[in-house]
C-alpha cells in the first residue's frame, strides 16, 4: 500500500512513501507519521492512500505518531477547501486544522503519581508518628497527588511508599489533564423560560436539527442567520440548540470572536452542562492556552469525552465528531478572519464544514455583517429575527452630541461634553455604574510641535507614534516600536520646548474622569492595562461585585458583557472608525456603536447611551441612534451595488511588499499586466490598482496592493493560484493573496 503524505513543509506537494507491513493496519486518511525526506526525517500528514505510485524507488514511513487518527476524512476535506478557495498550499491549511501541540512528536501528557487509599481488611499495623500524619491525610482526602501529600505531611516518598508496602495505600502514574478552568466554582444553572420570539427561533432551529442528515447536508438553508437586538436572549437559544444536539448523541462547536468572551461564555456552558443527565466536558481552544492545555483540550474533543466546544476562529476545526450545530456568535466580527495564511473566514468555514458533515450552523448578530444579511435576503441562509429584549425590557435611549457646538463654546475641544459629564454624575449619586468607550488606546494619538510642524513619526511604519504617559513612551501601534518621550523637538533647527501632545486615548479619559469624579472607582480596559492572564477576569468581576463605578475601554469591552447595574454608556468619540480609508467604515462604525450601546440599560432601570460626534448627522450614527439595522442595510447596500463591492460581488486583495519602494511599485505594476492578459475573458471581473496601501509603510515594508472584484470567487481563486505559480518576482519581493478581505491596510 502506499501512503501520499503531505509534509510539515512549505512544499505545495504531496509524497508518495511504502507502508511497512507492521504499520498496514494503523495507517489511514488522517494519520501523523514520520517519515525520511532528502537526508532527514521529517512529519506528515496521510492524505490519501493508493495501491501504486507512479513514482519509482519510494521509500517507507519510518513511525506513527499517536495512537489516534489525529485527522478526520471530513475534517481533511475541509483543509482541501481552505487550500484551494485562499489560495494556500494544503500544508499551509492543515497547520491551522491541527494545532503545534497536537502535530508535533513528542509526549503530550503529562503524568502524575497518586496516592490512592485501600480498603482496610484488619487492624491498622503499628505506625509512626509521621506515617500516622501521613495515613491522616490519606483517609480524609481518599485520594490525592503524591507531590500534594509530601508538602501537606512534611515527609518523604519513602515513608509513603512504607504505608503501600503495608497494605494500606497504593502509589498510581495517571495523565493528569491541564484543565484552563480548573480552579474555577461554577454553579449549575437550568434552562430560562422563554418568551414569544425566543420560542419561534428555537423550534425554527430544532426542526432543521431534527432533519435527517443527508437532507440537511445538501442544504444550504441549514444555515441561519439569527438577528436578534442585543438583550434578546441569543445564549440562551444557542444554549437549548446544543442540549437537543446532545440528546441526539452529537457535539457542538461555539465561535466567539474575542479571546477576552472565551471565559464568561465557558462559564454560561459548563453551569449548564457540568452536570445533569446532558454532563459532558466542555473544552476551550484559543491561543491564550499553553501548549500543554491545547493538547489535553483537543484530544478530550477527539477521543469524545468533551462534545461541547468553545473558542475563537481556531475551534472551527476542532475534531468534533459526530457534529450536530456550529454557532457563529457576534458574526460580524472582523476577528473571525486571519490575518496570516491561511487566510481564512471562520464563519464562511463554518458555514462550509456545516454543508459537509450535516451539522446545523447558527450565525448570531445584533448587527449582521452586510454579507450575512444578504445571502439571508437571498434565501442562502435562513433569517431568524427577535426584535425584542428577552424580559420585555426596552432599548436604551441613544442621544446623540454635535461636538462642534462644545468646541465653539469653550476654549477648545473638551473630552466630555457637558451633557456626559451630566449624566454620569447622576448615574453615580444613584449609584449606578457607567461603561465609556473610547477605541484608542494609549494618552495621545500623537506628538507635535507647533513651531516647525514636526511629528513624531515610526522609522519602520507611515504611521504617527502614540503617546503613553505612565511608561514615558512613544510607541508604534503597527511594530512595537517605542521611543522615549522628548522634553523640546527633536529637529535640531527648532529645539522648541513647546512641544504638544494631541488627540485622546484611554490613558487620557483615564486621567481626566480622576479629576472630574474623585471619589469614582474608574478601571480602565485595554491591551496595555491587562498585562496578566486573569486581568479581564478580575476586573469584570469586580465590575459585577459593584466595586468599580466607571468602567472604561476598547473595542473589548462592546459586545457580549452583560452587567444589569450599567444604566449609561458613553462613547467619547463616534467618528474614529468612520473615516478611515476603507469601504466598510461606515458600517464598522454602526456596527461598534449599536454594539456598544446594547451594554446599557439589561436590568431593571431603562438605560440611555450618549454619542458624542462631530458629523453627528452622518447616516451609520442616525441609523444606529434609531437602533434601524435594516435602514442602514438597505442605505448601505445602494450603495455597494454602485459601486460593484460586497456583498454583490466577490473581492480578492493582491498586496506587494519589499523594502524599496520603485522595486515594489514596478512590481506591482508588472503583476497587473500579467492579470490583464491572463484573465481577459473574465466577463464581470473589475481590476482596480495597483495603488499603495492606505498605510503605505508598515513593520518597515513598503505595500502595493490591486483589488479584484468579481461574483464567481471560487473559479477565480483557482485561476489565481495557477497564474501565481508561474510568476516570478525578484528575491526581496513578496507577494500575499487575500480572499475575502475585511480590510484595506
Amino acid at each position: 500500500m502506499i501512503a501520499r503524505v503531505t509534509l510539515d513543509l512549505t512544499l505545495g506537494k504531496e509524497f508518495d512513501y511504502l507502508i511497512p507491513p507492521e504499520f498496514e493496519e494503523d495507517v489511514k486518511v488522517g494519520t501523523r507519521v514520520k517519515i525520511p525526506f532528502a537526508n532527514r526525517s521529517v512529519l506528515g500528514s496521510v492524505t490519501a492512500l493508493a495501491e501504486s505510485s507512479p513514482h519509482k524507488k519510494l521509500r517507507s514511513i519510518l513511525k506513527i505518531i499517536g495512537r489516534q487518527t489525529l485527522l478526520t476524512p471530513k475534517v481533511l476535506q475541509l483543509a482541501r477547501w481552505i487550500a484551494d478557495y485562499y489560495c494556500c498550499p494544503l500544508e499551509i491549511a492543515l497547520k491551522s486544522v491541527l494545532p503545534d501541540a497536537v502535530r508535533k512528536d513528542q509526549k503530550g501528557w503529562r503524568e502524575r503519581l497518586f496516592a490512592r487509599m485501600l480498603p482496610v481488611q484488619a487492624a491498622l499495623p503499628n505506625l509512626t508518628k509521621r506515617q500516622q500524619e501521613v495515613w491522616k491525610i490519606v483517609t480524609e482526602w481518599k485520594e490525592i497527588p503524591l507531590q500534594k501529600l509530601l508538602e501537606l505531611a512534611d515527609t518523604t516518598a519513602g515513608t509513603v511508599r512504607r504505608l503501600e508496602d503495608a497494605g494500606l495505600l497504593t502509589i498510581t502514574s495517571e495523565i493528569s489533564e491541564r484543565d484552563p478552568y480548573a480552579n474555577e466554582v461554577i454553579l449549575p444553572s437550568q434552562a430560562l423560560s422563554l418568551n414569544a420570539d425566543q420560542t419561534q427561533t428555537l423550534a425554527r432551529i430544532i426542526e432543521r436539527m431534527d432533519l435527517p442528515q443527508a437532507a440537511t447536508g445538501t442544504s444550504p438553508a441549514s444555515t441561519f442567520l439569527l438577528h436578534g437586538v442585543t438583550g434578546s436572549g441569543k445564549t440562551e437559544i444557542y444554549l437549548q440548540a446544543i442540549a437537543h444536539a446532545l440528546e441526539q448523541g452529537k457535539g457542538a462547536i461555539v465561535l466567539v470572536p474575542e479571546i477576552s468572551l472565551t471565559p464568561q461564555t465557558v462559564e454560561h456552558f459548563k453551569a449548564r452542562f457540568n452536570s445533569g443527565p446532558l454532563k459532558t466536558l466542555v473544552a476551550v481552544l484559543h491561543s491564550h492556552l499553553s501548549a500543554g492545555e491545547r493538547h489535553d483540550e483537543w484530544h478530550k474533543i477527539r477521543q469524545g469525552r468533551a462534545r461541547i466546544v468553545i473558542g475563537a476562529r481556531s475551534a472551527v476545526f476542532a475534531p468534533v465528531d459526530p457534529l450536530g450545530l456550529l454557532i457563529v456568535d457576534e458574526e460580524h466580527e472582523h476577528s473571525y478572519k486571519q490575518e496570516e495564511a491561511p487566510r481564512y473566514h471562520a464563519r464562511d468555514v463554518a458555514v462550509m464544514r456545516g454543508q459537509s458533515e450535516g451539522a446545523v450552523v447558527v450565525l448570531g448578530s445584533a448587527t449582521p455583517s452586510l454579507e450575512s444579511f444578504y445571502n439571508a435576503r437571498k434565501s442562502k441562509y435562513t433569517l431568524l429575527e427577535m426584535r425584542v429584549r428577552a424580559d420585555d425590557k426596552k432599548m436604551p435611549m441613544v442621544r446623540v452630541v454635535d461636538m462642534r457646538n462644545e468646541a465653539r463654546r469653550g476654549k477648545g475641544i473638551p473630552i466630555f461634553s457637558q451633557i456626559l459629564r451630566d449624566a454620569i454624575a447622576s448615574r453615580l449619586e444613584k449609584k449606578e455604574q457607567v461603561m465609556l468607550f473610547l477605541n484608542r488606546r494609549g494618552y495621545a494619538s500623537s506628538l507635535q510641535c507647533p513651531k516647525c510642524g514636526y511629528v513624531a513619526g515610526c522609522p519602520n511604519c507611515s504611521i504617527a507614534l502614540t503617546y503613553h504617559r505612565q511608561i514615558e513612551k512613544l510607541c508604534c501601534h503597527i511594530c512595537g516600536h517605542n521611543d522615549n518621550a522628548p522634553t523640546v523637538c527633536p529637529e535640531p533647527a527648532c529645539r522648541n520646548p513647546a512641544i504638544r501632545y494631541a488627540g485622546l486615548g484611554t490613558q487620557r479619559v483615564e486621567e481626566t474622569l480622576a479629576k472630574l469624579f474623585p471619589r469614582a472607582h474608574v478601571a480602565r480596559m485595554d491591551s496595555d492595562a491587562l498585562k496578566r492572564k486573569d486581568d479581564f477576569r478580575r476586573i469584570l468581576g469586580d465590575f459585577r461585585l459593584g466595586k468599580i463605578d466607571i468602567l472604561l475601554g476598547t473595542q473589548m469591552i462592546a459586545k457580549g458583557l452583560h452587567f444589569p447595574n450599567v444604566t449609561l454608556v458613553g462613547i467619547i468619540y463616534a467618528d474614529l472608525s468612520l473615516h478611515m480609508p476603507d469601504f466598510r467604515a461606515g458600517e464598522r462604525t454602526f456596527q461598534l456603536l449599536t454594539q456598544v450601546s446594547g451594554r446599557s440599560g439589561r436590568g431593571d432601570v431603562e438605560g440611555e447611551v450618549i454619542v458624542q460626534s462631530f458629523t453627528p448627522f452622518h447616516a451609520a450614527i442616525q441609523y444606529a441612534r434609531r437602533h434601524d439595522f435594516v435602514g442602514f442595510y438597505e442605505q448601505e447596500l445602494e450603495f455597494r451595488e454602485q459601486l460593484k463591492y460586497p456583498p454583490v460581488s466577490r473581492a480578492a486583495m493582491l498586496t506587494i511588499r519589499g523594502r524599496n519602494e520603485d522595486k515594489v511599485r514596478l512590481s506591482a505594476e508588472h503583476l497587473k499586466r500579467e492579470l490583464e492578459k491572463e484573465l481577459a475573458d473574465w466577463k464581470d471581473l473589475i481590476l482596480a490598482g495597483p495603488a499603495p496601501s492606505p498605510l503605505l509603510k508598515a513593520e518597515t515594508f513598503y505595500r502595493y496592493q490591486i483589488m479584484l472584484r468579481t461574483r464567481q470567487m471560487a473559479k477565480l481563486s483557482q485561476r489565481l493560484a495557477k497564474l501565481l505559480e508561474l510568476l516570478k518576482f525578484p528575491e526581496d519581493i513578496r507577494l500575499t493573496v487575500d480572499i475575502d478581505p475585511v480590510n484595506s491596510f
